[in-house]
């Protein structure tokens, strides 16, 4: 029954029989007879089945959180088994922002398989919010003010925003010498009708609204808002963790130094939790593992530090 259940979510997830086995290393008609077996256990069609696509029955939206659940429960016994041996095991699940997770998650999970070799880490990264309790989700790596939730939120390292641009953007218009400045400059900013919360404002200006900035670039990739910045086009609002490389490198120079986002809109990199889940072994180690890899104060800050002072 339980081979049955774990084709039938994997397949309900991947949207395909074909690459469920393909990431299995089986051929599609295993899979196929396990989802089957199941179907005529449960006495209910669960997939509509067509050339073009495969979608879900009522009976089958129905029954995969149950399906989800049954499995995130087996997976906890076994962790908790294995915790009584002293030593972790298991599947940690983890989804983090793309850029966050290629910057500094991946290095830190790599690090973490080599102090648990029995472990293994699925890692998932793009800017969706997910349901962690509908994907099966152990950890979620969150970032800035969040909102209120009964999920468990443990903060790992403080989120700054930074003002930059290119040394020759500014050689090219000047220094700014007050915030208000930005309104002359070209800015790089996001591209829908608000900015996201914390993006232009700074503490005792505007009554700590965001600045109405203007500018030639707008991108909802925070990633292309740095390279355009890099190039010249402009002055930009981003994350310390994001822009530290390129600030130690010389490629980007801090703007206005001391223009601080307003306290209530000061946030963390947080690693998010179920409830029911916040007990395992595996998680505290991983959350743990976080903290001592990222370091306090996290370790691009400690860099663009050490660039200041000239070590």
């Amino acid at each position: 029954m339980l081979e049955t259940l774990v084709a039938f979510v994997a397949v309900a997830e991947a949207g395909s029989f074909s690459r469920v086995a393909k990431a299995q290393g089986v051929a599609v008609s295993s899979i196929t007879r396990r989802v089957e077996l199941l179907e005529a256990e449960l006495q209910a069609r669960l997939f509509n089945r067509s050339s073009r696509r495969l979608t879900l029955t009522d009976a089958g939206q129905q029954f995969l959180p149950r399906a989800q659940h049954i499995l995130a429960e087996m997976a906890e016994a076994r962790d908790g088994l294995a915790a009584l041996e002293g030593e972790p095991r298991g599947v940690l699940s983890v989804t983090a922002p793309a850029m966050f997770g290629r910057q500094h998650l991946t290095p830190a999970v790599i690090s973490f398989l080599a102090q648990y070799p029995s472990l293994e880490v699925e890692l998932h990264t793009g800017d969706e919010i997910i349901d962690l309790s509908e994907r099966r989700v152990d950890v979620a790596i969150r970032l800035g003010v969040l909102p209120d939730s009964d999920l468990v939120a443990t903060a790992i390292a403080p989120v700054r925003r930074l003002l930059c641009a290119s040394p020759d953007y500014l050689a090219r218009a000047g220094r700014l010498e007050q915030v208000a400045d930005l309104l002359d400059h070209p800015c790089l900013s996001v591209a829908s009708l608000r900015n996201p919360t914390g993006w232009w404002t700074f503490a005792g200006v505007n009554r700590e609204q965001a600045l109405a900035v203007r500018g030639p670039f707008r991108s909802d990739d925070t990633g292309a808002l740095m390279q355009a910045a890099i190039a010249g086009l402009g002055i930009v609002h981003l994350a310390s963790w994001l822009v530290s490389e390129d600030i130690v490198a010389g490629r980007l120079v801090e703007v206005l130094p001391h223009a601080a986002q307003p306290a209530r809109l000061t946030g963390s990199v947080h690693a998010i939790h179920m409830p029911g889940r916040s007990h395992t072994a595996k998680v505290k180690l991983f959350v743990s593992h976080l903290r001592k890899s990222f370091g306090t104060p996290p370790y691009w800050e400690r860099a663009m530090a050490g660039s200041r002072n000239g070590t």
